[in-house]
């Protein structure tokens, strides 16, 4: 049979007679349908004939993962990727798909692991998602008021200190709540995470539901937290349950009772921008909450679902299919400073004797055709296949032997990626801001970048100070997860007259390593765009001349307090005069024309 090509329908199994597939494959947790795809196809097409109302396609299209963009007739589609897995085929399908549909010609990592992709023409996004789906991809559920993207530590199942490995729980509740009737139309989106050990590299306590292994009398299990969330309202999620058995199903049963919990809070459905689980459990209280949840698990619907995991556990043995030792490996010689420091910062033992995990730091989170190609042939020659994306817009590849490491990082280095400080300061994240999204006000992109080109320059090789996390959104939402940076900042603006400048609100302090999780405080300062790398250069050197033994950045911010860092930046802040002299601070990063806040309706509530 010939394979499937880019336009053509593909040849996987699945209709609404034949609802789903599930295959323990990686890469294919969701199953696919391909009647999504001809809805989409069908559904489009009326809009484009004016058939139907924009209102209502899309609520359709948001439910398929397509995402209106600020600019007109473009779409962004986000595709999930559960726990960030993804394997070498779906890479080489997410290269030809953008070769062929994406103008700017890159996929996007997310803070969520999704991968992204921008500026799609309307007629070309159905034949992007069909073309992506006959890989195992699904865009389903990525956008609207839905069960979005399942995340997690990268590193489960091959992490040191883990009880058990978590993935196979967490496909299972993947399968579980997509298409799922009570999650297609919520008051609002809700975000999950799963994580292995207390050291909570997926961040749980910012989610809206989130789980945690535990192991009680030989007994798989999860504590479970709810309400936590960033935005406009930060909260940390308090714990629901400590635990909460995993193999007779009673997360799901507890999840989907929160679930409809949820979905019945009509007072939360009036305003849409503040209508997060979080909004509920901070205005009842936790306790109030449980109780809330104890009463749903008594109703008649519990009788009439099936909570057992069997079927949709996502089983996959991943050590089976390992790479076997490399018979003569190449090795260091000469000067090896830039491989050792790589080796340092982006390598990491796995539980699993001989094999070892490396992150690739990806600038931006931007991944072109040829190092998407290039990354699967090296998934391919060195991990098995295995490779799973970040909450910090990075890759991990597992699997690989102790023995591949500088192999694989010449390989890196051939398609650019073998960057050394993954996770470091200098591994800036942004969100896309005005470059694709309605509700931007500023190109956090660019300012990421000459961020980036600043500490780049400042040449920091203090082991302490590389600790630092620095962080932005384009837009005062949490995107860019700026609120739980140590250095973050968020798109705002400041207004000369008739005229604007682009500017950022800093926060300090913020931290998520180590099972800890606290905001940042917000700064009493406005600083116009151009000049936040000086204000970061100010408040790094400040931070390792003042600093006591040992003291980290998060301890220093909190014991000398947000007064000290806005007392380094005053001048930073004071007033621009408009003229010919200081029409740069008028336009924002990466562009070449006067800024202006142009912020339209964001389809995150719709």
């Amino acid at each position: 049979m010939e394979p499937a090509s880019l336009d053509s329908p593909p040849t996987r199994t699945g209709t609404l007679d034949h609802p789903e597939v599930v295959e323990n494959v990686p890469g294919h947790v969701i199953p696919i349908l391909e009647r999504e795809f001809d809805d989409f196809d069908t559904e489009s097409t009326r809009f484009l004939q004016r058939e139907l109302e924009e209102e209502t396609f899309i609520k359709f299209r948001l439910k398929q993962g397509v995402y209106g963009q600020r600019q007109p007739d473009r779409q962004m589609i986000r595709v999930k990727l559960p726990l960030g897995g993804i394997t070498p085929e779906q890479l080489d399908a997410f290269a030809d798909g953008i070769d062929r549909y994406v103008p700017l010609r890159k996929g996007h990592i997310t803070t969520r692991q999704n991968i992204q992709m921008h500026h799609v023409p309307l007629p070309d996004a159905a034949k992007l998602i069909r073309a992506l789906g006959d890989t195992g991809l699904s865009s389903r559920e990525g956008c609207g008021n839905t069960m979005r993207n399942v995340t997690g530590d990268p590193r489960a199942g091959v992490l040191e200190g883990e009880l058990f490995d978590i993935t196979p729980y967490a496909g299972a509740y993947v399968r579980y709540f997509v298409r799922h009737p009570t999650t297609q139309s919520m008051p609002r989106k809700v975000k999950t995470a799963f994580t292995p050990t207390d050291q909570d590299n997926a961040i749980t306590r910012i989610h809206d539901i989130a789980f945690l292994a535990r192991v009680r009398d030989g007994v798989r299990g999860v504590e479970m937290r709810v309400g936590g969330g960033t935005s406009i309202m930060p909260r940390t999620a308090p714990t629901l349950y400590e635990f909460v058995e995993l193999d007779n199903g009673d997360y799901l049963k507890v999840t989907e009772a929160c679930m409809r919990i949820f979905d019945r809070q009509e007072w939360l459905r009036v305003n849409r921008a503040r209508a997060r689980i979080k909004v509920l459990v901070d205005k009842i209280g936790i306790d109030a909450f449980r109780e809330q949840v104890e009463e749903e698990l008594q109703g008649d619907w519990v009788v009439e679902r099936d909570f057992s995991i069997e079927r949709i556990l996502f089983e996959h043995d991943e050590q089976a299919h390992a790479p076997a030792k490399p018979s003569d490996p190449p090795t260091p010689n000469g000067d090896n400073r830039e491989f050792n420091r790589f080796a340092q910062s982006n390598v990491a033992p796995q539980r699993q004797p001989g094999f070892s995990t490396v992150e690739v730091k990806v600038t931006r989170g931007d991944l072109t055709p040829e190092q998407l190609r290039g990354l699967a042939q090296i998934m391919r020659e060195h991990t098995g296949g295995y490779a799973r994306t970040t909450v910090h817009q990075n890759l991990v590849l597992r699997w690989v032997r102790n023995e591949s490491v500088y192999e694989l990082w010449r390989a890196l280095a051939a398609l650019e990626l073998a960057g050394a400080g993954a996770d470091e300061i200098t591994d800036v994240v942004s969100c896309p801001g005005t470059d694709s999204c309605k509700l931007g006000i500023t190109s956090s992109m660019g300012l990421n970048q000459a961020i980036s080109e600043r500490l780049a320059q400042m040449r920091i090789d203090d082991e302490l100070t590389r600790r630092i996390h620095v962080k932005m959104s384009g837009c005062p939402n949490g995107c860019g997860q700026h609120h739980i940076a140590g250095i973050g900042f968020y798109g705002a603006s400041i207004k000369v007259g008739e005229h604007t400048i682009p500017a950022y609100i800093p926060h300090i302090g913020g931290a998520y390593e180590g099972g800890e999780v606290r905001y940042g405080k917000r700064l009493k300062a406005r600083l116009a765009a151009k000049r936040v790398p000086d204000a970061v250069e100010r408040w790094v050197r400040f931070y390792e001349s003042d600093r006591g033994e040992g003291e980290e950045f998060g301890a220093f911010a909190q014991r000398v307090g947000a007064a000290a860092f806005e007392e380094r930046v005053k001048d930073l802040t004071m007033p621009i005069e408009f003229d010919l002299e200081n029409m740069s601070y008028f336009v924002d990063w990466s562009r070449n024309a006067p800024f202006e806040v142009i912020r339209g309706e964001g389809e995150c509530a719709v």
